[in-house]
């Protein structure tokens, strides 16, 4: 097949393989587990979890509308990653905080990335390593 040969097309395999293999060490007891933006607003409130966030910090993080912030939010919460509580100077304004699963969850899959990245660079030297990620960026600015 000639698309094998596309450089596109070698990304996208790789991509989908990493994706599935920490999905499958870091859910595999998870009945319920997040979707790729929830993953990565889980990973903000994680990073920010000693300051104050609200949903607008959230919608300027990553420049998702107000309506589907607010829709990822409600369903964030009904899975329980993450609680929403008023703060005094301001009854309007919801802080959100991430559940103990939330943190839990996160730290697995950050553990999970860590190992998937060990066997990605184990048949690899570290020559090969540094110019797989000169050409990524190589490409990475062709794209910008």
């Amino acid at each position: 097949m000639e698309y094998e040969k596309d450089i596109g097309f070698q990304i996208r395999a790789l991509s989908h393989l990493v994706k599935r293999i920490v999905d499958q060490t870091a859910f595999t007891k998870e009945e319920i587990h997040p979707t790729g933006v929830q993953g990565w607003i889980i990973g903000y409130l994680y990073n920010n979890r000693h300051k104050e966030v609200f949903q607008r910090d959230i919608q300027e993080q990553f420049s998702i509308r107000r309506s589907t912030v607010t829709g990822i939010l409600q369903l964030m919460e009904k899975n329980g990653f993450i609680t929403r509580s008023s703060v005094d100077r301001d009854a309007r304004l919801k802080r959100l905080e991430l559940t103990p699963k939330a943190v839990e969850l996160h730290e697995r899959v950050g553990r999970s990335i860590r190992q998937v990245e060990e066997r990605l660079a184990q048949s690899l030297t570290e020559e090969e390593k540094s110019e797989f990620i000169r050409l990524c960026e190589k490409i990475r600015e062709n794209l910008e």
